[in-house]
């Protein structure tokens, strides 16, 4: 018995302003504003182990008409991640880290210079990462 493929969904792009805390599966059309590496490390000391691949960090600025967010970049992402450039965020995921929203690109997602020769005119007077949220429980 033939296995049928399912037919391909093309992605709905979601804007910056749009996205909310613990929510997952963006695709997004952003340009990068400013990048800054975090961390660097590895390639050295120990041939082996969990420590042999060497790991790096960015957190870049990126946005669209819509507002500006903190997008954190990791290792062949951070190569991507140049100022003035419009990136393609596929199956993106909200991060919190210390209250504040922070956009990431997982295993499970893509990272891509856009095809097409678009500039987004960004609007920087609404950043998301600087609002923070608090976590509430709410009590049965």
């Amino acid at each position: 018995m033939a296995e049928a493929t399912p037919a391909l969904r093309k992605p709905v792009f979601t804007k910056v302003n749009e996205l909310r805390p613990g929510t997952n599966g963006h695709s997004l059309n952003v340009k990068v504003i400013s990048t800054k590496t975090v961390m660097q490390r590895g390639g050295g000391g120990r041939p082996s182990g969990p420590q042999a691949r060497k790991m790096r960090i960015a957190e870049c600025l990126v946005g669209d008409e819509t507002g500006i967010i903190i997008f954190t970049a990791r290792n062949d992402q951070v190569d991507l991640m140049k100022e003035g450039k419009v990136v393609t965020l596929r199956n993106a995921k909200i991060d919190m880290y210390k209250g504040s929203m922070r956009l990431a690109v997982d295993r499970w997602g893509r990272v891509e210079v856009a095809e097409e020769a678009t500039d987004i005119s960004v609007k920087e007077d609404n950043n998301l990462s600087l609002i923070e949220y608090e976590l509430v429980s709410v009590e049965a």
